[in-house]
């Protein structure tokens, strides 16, 4: 508990300043951490199944609205950006080898998007990061593209996967741009 509480304030600096590259430029991020108080009559200690800790994560992504529990109030794609954000800040820290993103570009325009793709460029150094995503910036951040369609044949449908290779990534990112080949 006061290791997670030295590092929390670290933490909260450490996400804002993600999610100002990430297009949130005013927004507020809170770690708050409760811990299980000590029962007066028994001495015992309340332990969570997630153990002795809680850490509820506070957001506010826009001024003059108070910060509110961020699984409340978060659409899909601030969710998915304040994810990206922690994962940014905390790469270094956790040991988990494979990141998946599943459209964390949802709702993000050109400029944000290409930070997005670079964020995601520099966890890909230390991570295996696998991204779904429909943005021409993010995918073009990525060294290896692998184009999932779906295909109909006798009122079965399947799909299916590819890897592209360099003159198809072009042609691939050129559509996602344009809706043209």
């Amino acid at each position: 508990t006061q290791a997670r509480l030295k590092v929390i304030p670290k933490l909260n600096k450490a996400v804002v300043n993600e999610l100002k590259d990430l297009g949130f430029k005013q927004s507020r991020f809170d770690a708050s951490l409760t811990s299980s108080n000590v029962r007066a009559n028994s001495g015992q200690i309340q332990i969570h199944n997630s153990g002795v800790d809680k850490v509820d994560f506070q957001f506010g992504p826009n001024p003059g609205e108070p910060m509110r529990p961020l699984k409340r109030i978060a659409s899909s794609g601030e969710m998915a950006r304040v994810m990206l954000a922690l994962k940014s800040v905390l790469a270094e820290q956790d040991r988990v080898p494979v990141l998946v993103f599943d459209e964390v570009d949802a709702n993000v325009g050109g400029e944000t998007g290409k930070v997005v793709g670079l964020k995601m460029q520099e966890i890909g150094k230390r991570r295996q990061v696998i991204s779904i995503t429909h943005l021409a910036p993010v995918a073009a951040s990525a060294p290896h593209h692998f184009l999932v369609e779906k295909l109909t044949e006798s009122n079965r449908t399947t799909s299916e996967i590819r890897e592209l290779n360099e003159k198809d990534r072009v042609k691939e990112i050129a559509r996602m741009l344009a809706g043209e080949t």
